[in-house]
């Protein structure tokens, strides 16, 4: 049996009808929030705190959780605390996506202040071929960059994401797939955007606009299994099961 851990903050209902789905014998599911709620089943436990984000975090630390997901919790707050809480500079974090057409891959950077660097993206390569290995998906690594080939010396910001690019597919063996996101996802298990802000635009794109899924995003440079998420999910069932499933294969 394992216990996660939700952050209950706008849209209550939604988190808890999304644990309600989820909870089992198998799986104990906690609810932080800042005020009773109703609604909870069997194996759903409410933990009311001032400051549930802290609690959430406190008790995945202290091993009384075995995965916790952000929820509906305010990024800002809960992702500070956590790197607060686990002693990083920053957080890295990949999410698993998923097409109109069904095609699943995980994508990195996607918080706009990560990523920005060679070896970051270096990093995030390593971090995702080990995810991708343990969810059965390709190991095969598309780095993307702001344009073509072609398109080198048109501007100063575009050629450097290009020659970043290259040197990360080297360093990895991954491909350089230039600008071409729509062909790297036929074949492709891990796509690594040009920088954060890019990332950041193409899950909400997909997510939001194209009829897409988000399935969450493990933060992959702690101990812990923490799984971000976007307060916009239409539910959070399948984020709970993707945190089961990162627990399960840790």
């Amino acid at each position: 049996m394992i216990t996660l851990g939700i952050g209950c903050g706008a849209d209550s209902d939604k988190v808890v009808e999304s644990a309600n789905q989820v909870a089992s014998a198998d799986i104990h599911i906690r609810c932080y929030s800042k005020c009773p709620l109703k609604g909870g089943l069997a194996f759903v436990e409410i933990v009311v705190s001032d400051h549930p984000e802290v609690v959430l975090v406190d008790d995945l630390v202290a091993g009384k959780i075995n995965g916790a997901v952000r929820g509906t919790l305010p990024a800002n707050e809960t992702l500070r605390y956590l790197k607060s809480a686990y002693g990083v500079s920053h957080l890295e974090r990949i999410a698993l996506l998923e097409t109109a057409h069904g095609e699943r891959f995980f994508l990195a950077p996607v918080g706009v202040d990560e990523g920005w660097t060679v070896e970051e993206k270096v990093a995030l390569v390593n971090r995702a071929r080990d995810l991708a290995k343990r969810f059965g998906l390709s190991e095969k690594t598309v780095i993307l960059s702001g344009g073509r080939m072609g398109d080198i010396g048109r501007h100063p910001i575009v050629d450097k994401s290009i020659l970043d690019a290259i040197e990360v597919a080297e360093r990895t063996g991954a491909v350089h797939g230039e600008i071409l996101i729509e062909d790297a996802v036929k074949d492709c298990g891990i796509i690594i955007a040009p920088d954060g802000i890019s990332g950041n635009l193409i899950f909400r794109t997909l997510t939001f606009l194209g009829t897409g899924i988000g399935h969450g995003a493990p933060v992959v440079n702690i101990p812990g299994v923490f799984v971000d998420s976007s307060r916009a999910s239409a539910g959070y069932a399948g984020i709970l099961r993707l945190t089961a499933a990162v627990v399960q294969k840790k």
